[in-house]
């Protein structure tokens, strides 16, 4: 909900609400916001409740140029050090994900695309790059699901990853590390311009 927009930012949590649309006690609920609340999406405030986090266009574009640096240089690694089963098994999941977006399936495409960009890092064979990445992409998860809106970026979008998906394949390794950073520019862009 906090990701679709459906739970704007700087709105309190209606727990009763949710409650009652989940079918759970508060306890488990609360353990939920819990968790949201360490992965950024919330803010949990004493005697007040929950609110879903604002983020600052400056706390987004600092964000997204480091991450967009981690992932150019997962791209780089991966079209180095990839297995071919890795390399085909990333080239399935953007078949999947032309085919989310051709069906118009967001929330298809949102998993499939962030399990591309799993793939990617887990090939690039560098714990310390993906635990780095890790760290910092929680913190723009809803900016990133949001990214693509319209039809021109979402189509954009799949279009990159088409791109990524051939520069592994031939393994160039400057090239693909060129479009992971495009691409993950090109959302914060969109974002901006929304």
């Amino acid at each position: 909900m906090i990701l679709e927009g459906q739970l704007q930012p700087g709105e309190k949590i209606n727990e009763k609400l949710l409650t009652t649309q989940f079918g759970v006690s508060r306890t488990p609920l609360r353990e939920a916001l819990k968790v949201l609340a360490a992965e950024g999406l919330l803010e949990l405030i004493p005697h007040r409740g929950a609110v879903i986090t604002r983020q600052s266009e400056a706390e987004l574009a600092e964000v997204f140029q480091v991450l967009a640096a981690l992932e150019a240089l997962a791209g780089e690694l991966a079209a180095l050090n990839a297995t071919e089963a890795e390399i085909a098994r990333i080239a399935t999941m953007t078949a999947e994900l032309r085919r989310s977006y051709d069906e118009t399936d967001r929330p298809t495409y949102f998993r499939i695309n962030q399990a591309i960009h799993k793939a990617i890092l887990h090939a690039a064979k560098n714990e310390s790059l993906a635990k780095s990445h890790e760290l910092l992409a929680y913190r723009v998860q809803r900016a990133r699901y949001q990214a693509n809106l319209t039809p021109e970026r979402w189509r954009a979008a799949v279009e990159e990853h088409e791109a990524i998906a051939n520069a592994l394949a031939t393994r160039d390794a400057a090239n693909c590390a060129t479009l992971m950073k495009n691409h993950l520019l090109r959302k914060f862009a969109s974002i901006s311009a929304q």
